[in-house]
């Protein structure tokens, strides 16, 4: 929700459903809060929380690679591109990239 005018413009958060290809932060925004860092400044709370609250030792983010924005944002977290992955059913035929870090990394 957007604190000033309580709209919803999304989701983002930690995840690791069955199958998936690691422990995952994503985020996902309706186009009109696009660009205005709410998908950075949400991510890196839900990194905090995965890794101080959860105690994951890995993060990743799996991103289509046209997308641009979501890969600046990964970037913006202090990402590395990871390689190309794979989704479990019924996602497997999406191409995407895995982005990550290491819970050391986040934190240096």
């Amino acid at each position: 929700m957007e604190r000033a005018s309580g709209r919803w413009i999304g989701r983002l958060g930690p995840w690791a459903p069955e199958g998936w290809p690691g422990t995952e932060v994503g985020w996902g925004l309706v186009r009109s809060a696009w660009g205005q860092g709410y998908a950075t400044e949400g991510a890196a709370r839900a990194i905090d929380w995965a890794f101080h609250t959860l105690g994951w030792t890995e993060v990743i983010h799996c991103i289509d690679p046209a997308n641009t924005g979501s890969i600046r944002v990964a970037e913006r977290l202090g990402s590395v591109l990871r390689g190309p992955g794979k989704l479990p059913p019924p996602f497997e035929s999406a191409p995407i990239h895995i982005w990550g870090q290491s819970c050391e990394h986040w934190r240096a």
